[in-house]
C-alpha cells in the first residue's frame, strides 16, 4: 500500500512539473511577440527585423559605391566569383577551384582591383569580414592574370539619414572601412524634435537605435531606402524622407 501511494504521488508531481513548465514557456512566448507579427510589418512577413536592417545596409553601401564610382566595373553580392572573373576580364574563370566559384563578395571593383566585405560594426563582424575578404582575395588572386591581382579596398565611408514623418526621430546608417577590405556599418538614432530641420535633428546626440522602433519599422526602412536609390514609389504608409550621402554634406 505504501509503495502504491508513493508511486501515485510521483506521478502527480511529474504531472504538476510538466504543467508548470508548459505554463512558463507559454507566458514567455506572450511576453514578447514574434517580430514578424509586430505593427508596421506586412501581415505575411516572417523575417526578423534585424534581417531587414542588414539587407538595407548591404544594399545602401553597395549602391553608394556604384554612385561614387559610376565608370568602374563593379560587382555586388549577387554575382559569384566565376562571373566576376569572366565579365571583369580578370582571367579564365576555369582556373578557379570548383569549391570557390560560387562565392559572392559584397563589393568587387575590377577597375580599381579592390574588394570589400560588409559586416556589422562590432568585433565579431570585423573578424568575420577579415576572414571572408581574405578568403575571396586568396581565391581570386590564385586564378587571375598576373597583372590583375586584387587587394582589400580602403577609404570607403559614408552615411545616410532616414525619417518616417516630418519632425520625427531620425535613423542613421553609417559605414567605415577601418582595415583593407572590411567595411563596417552601424545604425543609430536621433530623438524627435518638432519644428526642427532634419540637419538640426541630425546634430543631436547619437543614441542606439531602440529595439522596439527597429522591430516596427525595419522592413519599411529597407523599402524606403531602396525606393530612394532606385527612384521608385515610397512604401505604403511612409510619410518621411531618405537623406542620401549627397544630401549630408
Amino acid at each position: 500500500m505504501h509503495v502504491k501511494t508513493h508511486g501515485g504521488r510521483s506521478w502527480y508531481n511529474w504531472r504538476l512539473m510538466g504543467f508548470l513548465l508548459v505554463l512558463v514557456v507559454a507566458l514567455g512566448a506572450q511576453a514578447e511577440p514574434p517580430s514578424f507579427k509586430l505593427p508596421g510589418r506586412k501581415p505575411d512577413s516572417r523575417e526578423p527585423w534585424d534581417a531587414f536592417l542588414g539587407k538595407a545596409a548591404h544594399f545602401t553601401i553597395g549602391m553608394q559605391y556604384l554612385v561614387q564610382y559610376p565608370t568602374n566595373t563593379v560587382f555586388l553580392d549577387t554575382i559569384d566569383l566565376s562571373t566576376i572573373m569572366k565579365n571583369g576580364k580578370l582571367g579564365d574563370p576555369k582556373r578557379l577551384s570548383k569549391f570557390v566559384r560560387l562565392l559572392r563578395p559584397d563589393i568587387t571593383d575590377t577597375n580599381a582591383l579592390v574588394l570589400f566585405e560588409v559586416k556589422p560594426d562590432n568585433e565579431e563582424g570585423r573578424e568575420e569580414g577579415r576572414e571572408q575578404a581574405g578568403r575571396y582575395l586568396a581565391a581570386l588572386n590564385e586564378a587571375v592574370n598576373p597583372d590583375k591581382k586584387l587587394k582589400g579596398g580602403t577609404g570607403f565611408e559614408g552615411a545616410l539619414f532616414l525619417e518616417f514623418e516630418n519632425g520625427g526621430a531620425l535613423w542613421q546608417l553609417s559605414w567605415r572601412t577601418p582595415e583593407p577590405g572590411v567595411t563596417l556599418y552601424r545604425w543609430s538614432y536621433r530623438r524627435e524634435k518638432p519644428h526642427a530641420s532634419w540637419k538640426e535633428r541630425a546634430a543631436q546626440k547619437e543614441e542606439a537605435l531602440p529595439r522596439e522602433e527597429a522591430e516596427q519599422r525595419g522592413e519599411m526602412a529597407e523599402q524606403a531606402i531602396r525606393a530612394a536609390y532606385e527612384k521608385g514609389e515610397w512604401p505604403s504608409g511612409f510619410q518621411g524622407q531618405v537623406y542620401l550621402p549627397v544630401d549630408c554634406h
